[in-house]
C-alpha cells in the first residue's frame, strides 16, 4: 500500500519539475518579445534623432523640397506612444513629449521648472540618465542635443504581463486543487462512515448470540475464571461495535481525568499482549481533567499500543507517559521497535498507508480524525530511529 504514495510523491515531483519547465519557457518567450520590442522603439527613436537632426540641419530656402521637411515633421510627429524628452548639451530641456504632465500643457509650451510640470520633467530627466534610452544627437554648429526617451506603456505593460499570468494560473491551480481535496476528502468520510456502521450493524447479531451463549456455559458448568475471561472479550467486542457505530456522528464528550482513562487502557492491553513486552505507565501526579468521549480515546491508545507491539516483533518495551503542559494534556507513547523512515512520517497518517504485510491502513488514519476532529487535540510522531524505536505523542486541551 506504501507504493500508492511512493507514486503520488513522484508524480507530485514530476509535476512540479514539468510546471517550473513551462513556467521558465514562458518567461523566456516573454523575455525575448519584449527584447524584440524594445529594440524595436531604439529603431524608432533613432529614426525620430535623425529626423530631428536633418529638421535642424537643413537650410530652407527655394531650392528646398518641401516634401522632404514634411516628411520629416511626420517623422517627429508620428511618435505618440514613447515619451521623450530632448535637452541640449547642458541639460536644458528643449522638448518633451507623450508625459503624463500634472498639468496639461502643449509639447511645445514653455514651462516653469519651479511649477509642478518642471519638477515632474526634471525628475524624469534624472532617472532616464541613469538608463541606456539615450541618443546623441549631433548638430553640427548648433553642438550637440540628447533624446532621452522612456519605453511605452505597451512595452511596460508585456515586462508585467507574464508574472500577472503566472499568478492567475497559480491561483487557478490552487482553486481547482483545493476543490478536488475537498470532494475527494468528503467521500472519504463517506466511505469510512458507511464502512464502520455497516460493521458495527453485521457484529451486533453475533456478539448478541455470544453473549447468551456466556450464561449458557455457565449454567454448564464451565470453570468461572474460563467463563469469565471470556465474558470479558465478548464484552470488548460489544465496546469495538459501540465505537465504530459512533464514527460519522458527533460523540458525547465528557470531562473526565485523562490519567484514569490512559491506565484502563494499559490495563487491557497488558493481559492481551506478549508477556516478553514490557508496558509501563507513568501517569503525570495531578488529575488531568480534558473533555473527551472515553470509548473513543480508549480506542486510540489501544490501537497505538497494538502498533507499538507490532513494530517490535514480540520482544521490547512500551513506556506509556502523562503530563500537563501550559493549556493541554499530553500522552506520549513510546516503543523500542523498528521506527519509521523520515519520508514514511509524512504518509502514516494517510488512509491505506501501512508497512504491515497485513493490515488495511486505516487505524492511524481514524486515530487522528478522532483527535483532531473530535476532540480538538493532535497527534503526531515525536520522534523516531530507525531500529531504536518511536514516540507518538497525543495532544488534549484542558478544560477550563
Amino acid at each position: 500500500m506504501s507504493n500508492i504514495y511512493d507514486i503520488r510523491r513522484y508524480g507530485i515531483i514530476s509535476f512540479l519539475v514539468v510546471s517550473v519547465v513551462v513556467v521558465a519557457l514562458f518567461l523566456y518567450f516573454s523575455d525575448s518579445l519584449v527584447r524584440d520590442l524594445s529594440a524595436q522603439e531604439r529603431s524608432r527613436m533613432q529614426i525620430w534623432a535623425d529626423a530631428t537632426r536633418e529638421i535642424v540641419n537643413t537650410e530652407v530656402d527655394e531650392n528646398t523640397d518641401p516634401a522632404l521637411i514634411d516628411f520629416l515633421l511626420s517623422i517627429i510627429e508620428d511618435n505618440t506612444n514613447i515619451p521623450v524628452l530632448l535637452t541640449d548639451a547642458e541639460g536644458n530641456i528643449l522638448m518633451h513629449r507623450n508625459f503624463r504632465l500634472p498639468e496639461e500643457i502643449d509639447s511645445l509650451t514653455p514651462f516653469d521648472l519651479s511649477e509642478a510640470n518642471g519638477k515632474f520633467l526634471l525628475k524624469k530627466l534624472e532617472s532616464l540618465r541613469d538608463t541606456p534610452n539615450i541618443i546623441e544627437i549631433d548638430m553640427q554648429s548648433a553642438g550637440k542635443q540628447y533624446l532621452y526617451y522612456e519605453d511605452s506603456r505597451l512595452l511596460k505593460s508585456l515586462n508585467y504581463y507574464p508574472y500577472i499570468q503566472v499568478l492567475v494560473l497559480l491561483a487557478f491551480i490552487l482553486i481547482v486543487y483545493y476543490a478536488v481535496s475537498s470532494t475527494k476528502r468528503a467521500e472519504q468520510n463517506k466511505v469510512w462512515v458507511g464502512l464502520s456502521k455497516e460493521t458495527a450493524h453485521q457484529l451486533g447479531t453475533p456478539i448478541s448470540s455470544l453473549m447468551a451463549w456466556m450464561e449458557l456455559l455457565g449454567s454448564m458448568g464451565v470453570d468461572k475464571d474460563i467463563v469469565a475471561e471470556m465474558d470479558k472479550d465478548v464484552r470488548r467486542l460489544s465496546t469495538i461495535a459501540s465505537r465504530f457505530s459512533k464514527i460519522g456522528s458527533r460523540p458525547s464528550m465528557e470531562i473526565e481525568d485523562l490519567n484514569s482513562v490512559v491506565k484502563r487502557s494499559t490495563s487491557y492491553m497488558t493481559t492481551r499482549i506478549s508477556k516478553r513486552i514490557s508496558l509501563t505507565v507513568d501517569c503525570c501526579p495531578q488529575p488531568l481533567e480534558v473533555k473527551l468521549s472515553e470509548p473513543l480515546t480508549e480506542w486510540v491508545m489501544e490501537n497505538l499500543i497494538k502498533n507499538a507491539v507490532d513494530a517490535m516483533e514480540g520482544d521490547g518495551s512500551i513506556h506509556v507517559r502523562t503530563c500537563r503542559e501550559t493549556d493541554h494534556a499530553e500522552i506520549d507513547i513510546t516503543d523500542t521497535g523498528k521506527g519509521i523512515s523520515r519520508k514514511n512520517q509524512k504518509n502514516i497518517f494517510s488512509p491505506g498507508f501501512t508497512t504491515k504485510k497485513r493490515g488495511w491502513g486505516l487505524g492511524l488514519t481514524l486515530a487522528k480524525r478522532i483527535i483532531e476532529e473530535y476532540h480538538g487535540g493532535r497527534i503526531y510522531v515525536k520522534n523516531s530511529e530507525i531500529d531504536r524505536g518511536t514516540t507518538f505523542t497525543i495532544e488534549l486541551p484542558l478544560s477550563k
